[in-house]
């Protein structure tokens, strides 16, 4: 059906892409994300940048406002946020979230509408990259890359009338909204994975934002389609809290699928998170060849699950 839609439609209108980002007091980190929007190697004129924000108290409306005349104030939580401008405001024919401090690579738009259309998918998971130079930074960028497409992961980009279709974000959840949508949206349909390493340019020559990139510990011409997640320089007890904050909401999402769902197992049991998604499909070799970090990434996965046994 998407198929005989791409080539018979017209290629403006079928490719449209809607891009919502999620704001509250961003000003440090919005105009990378921005700009990463602007310089897409993607038509502007089917490209929509939409900002809804939570009632901040800094300069982040007004530098929104540089960029698209679509800037939006919704509260009370980040779910409220992507649901309406994803469902209400969003004109594209595909939705994309993002938060504020995310940086996307400049073929990443491009090569998520061809994903989208030629594979019949219904929604894509998109790798990330954590940015950052210290050790633990580089520990999450290591542990991220090996979640790419698994129940862990989230889906980010999808087909609007898919999105709209199984209800959009649970809005009373805070957390696993993610995983929740994800369950939804394969209820109907399937959710691809956007390759990491495809498409790959020489954007140390042709990309603005790649010093900003290289600044912070990665180098971007080793990416192809990828989100770059520019987290500040990590700190243990900001990590903790928010991991901590982001828990407060598996209780309601056990509750809707169940203890004893197959994807809720993995995503919160101990053999899944410790073992399996960093071993199976013959990622223990990439875990094998980097025992620092993989040493680092258990240390941060043990205190992560320390602390919410210890709230049970």
């Amino acid at each position: 059906m998407l198929s005989t839609e791409y080539n018979h439609s017209s290629k403006k209108a079928c490719q449209s892409v809607s891009i919502i980002i999620t704001t509250q007091n961003e000003e440090k980190n919005l105009e990378p994300c921005l700009l990463s929007i602007q310089n897409q190697f993607f038509s502007k004129e089917i490209l929509e940048i939409i900002v809804i924000d939570n009632n901040s108290c800094d300069k982040t409306r007004d530098i929104a406002q540089n960029y698209t005349d679509k800037v939006f104030i919704k509260g009370p939580e980040r779910s409220a946020q992507r649901n309406y401008g994803m469902k209400e405001v969003a004109t594209g024919k595909y939705v994309m979230y993002i938060d504020a401090d995310m940086i996307l690579s400049p073929s990443l738009i491009r090569t998520c509408v061809e994903t989208i259309n030629t594979k019949n998918y219904l929604a894509l998971h998109i790798p990330e990259v954590v940015l950052g130079e210290k050790f633990f930074s580089r520990v999450r960028r290591f542990e991220r890359c090996f979640y790419d497409g698994t129940v862990i992961d989230g889906a980010r980009f999808f087909l609007k009338d898919a999105f709209i279709r199984v209800g959009g974000f649970d809005e009373t959840m805070s957390g696993p909204e993610d995983w929740d949508i994800d369950k939804r949206i394969k209820k109907i349909g399937a959710i691809g994975l956007v390759t990491r390493t495809s498409n790959k340019i020489n954007q140390a020559d042709s990309w603005p934002l790649s010093n900003f990139i290289k600044t912070r510990g990665v180098a971007p011409e080793h990416h192809g389609n990828v989100i770059y997640h520019n987290e500040a320089e990590f700190n243990l007890q900001n990590y903790l809290a928010k991991k901590n904050y982001y828990s407060r909401g598996l209780q309601e999402y056990i509750k809707k699928w169940g203890a004893s769902d197959s994807d809720v197992r993995k995503q919160l049991g101990v053999s899944y998170r410790y073992f399996e998604v960093f071993f199976s499909k013959g990622r223990w070799k990439q875990l094998i060849s980097h025992p620092v970090l993989a040493l680092g990434m258990y240390f941060l996965r043990i205190l992560v699950g320390l602390r919410f046994f210890l709230k049970q």
